[in-house]
């Protein structure tokens, strides 16, 4: 089920143990294909975290595919299936747009993405060659299912659309939108657990200087034995954390201006 080649590596040693553990869980869940429907939902059923999974993906073990599918990126040298006993994936889209070397999967860069609604995309420079497609309701519907305790989104107005375009224009993936908000879903200061009563939006998050700040780690909780205070001050000392977070980490940047809450509707 897993090749020595592969688990035996510094890379994959060095890892946390959960994103180890999480790891051979979705080995022992995926098809025939290596394919994992709901990673997700595994690594809450093994008491991993996000950030586990998010490991995973950046050190190239796992391959996010779109609606929140993932595939074992070394299916093909950990396991051998006789032909026989073979079932193939229903995954068939996102198969045909993976290659394979040495046993080895990885995305196929002429691929083209599949994009539903045609409201829903535009393209990254005008001169460039090979455009890149957005799907807007993709980031959308992303955020509304991972951000559930902020104000919901329903409107996709030119101005999100202007800066979202412009995180990609910046280099940023959907994978990194999809890790901002698992992140901003994990603060509890972004979520309102702050002095002033303040949260985050939408419209916040997205803009280029708080993106980058809460992908940094910025606004992580601070776990701490006695619970409650995330850097374990009191609710006075917790007070004080917030004013210093407010003052040097910033609470109002925003391409489109907003504060904390949607203001386009």
């Amino acid at each position: 089920m897993f090749s020595l080649d592969v688990i035996d590596t510094d890379k994959f040693l060095e890892m946390p143990a959960t994103s180890q553990n999480l790891y051979f869980h979705l080995g022992m869940r995926a098809d025939d294909d290596g394919f994992v429907a709901s990673p997700k939902k595994i690594t809450k059923l093994v008491n991993c975290g996000n950030d586990d999974l998010n490991v995973l993906i950046s050190r190239g073990f796992v391959i996010a595919l779109d609606d929140g599918i993932v595939v074992i990126r070394h299916w093909k040298q950990n396991n051998y299936i006789q032909s026989d006993r073979y079932k193939k994936t229903i995954y068939q889209n996102e198969l045909a747009c993976l290659t394979v070397n040495n046993g080895i999967y990885d995305k196929d860069t002429s691929c083209i993405q599949t994009v539903t609604s045609l409201e829903a995309q535009d393209s990254i420079g005008k001169n460039s060659i090979d455009k890149v497609s957005i799907n807007y309701q993709l980031i959308a519907d992303m955020y509304n299912d991972t951000c559930v305790s902020y104000p919901r989104l329903t409107k996709l107005s030119d101005r999100r659309k202007k800066a979202i375009k412009a995180r990609f224009n910046q280099g940023y993936s959907v994978q990194d939108f999809k890790r901002l908000f698992e992140m901003a879903e994990g603060s509890s200061f972004l979520k309102g657990g702050n002095n002033r009563n303040w949260s985050a939006s939408f419209d916040w998050l997205v803009a280029d200087a708080n993106m980058a700040k809460v992908l940094d780690g910025n606004y992580q909780d601070r776990q701490n034995k006695g619970g409650g205070d995330p850097l374990g001050n009191g609710s006075q000392g917790w007070g004080k954390a917030a004013d210093f977070y407010e003052q040097f980490l910033g609470t109002g940047d925003s391409d489109q201006g907003g504060g904390g809450q949607n203001g386009d509707t």
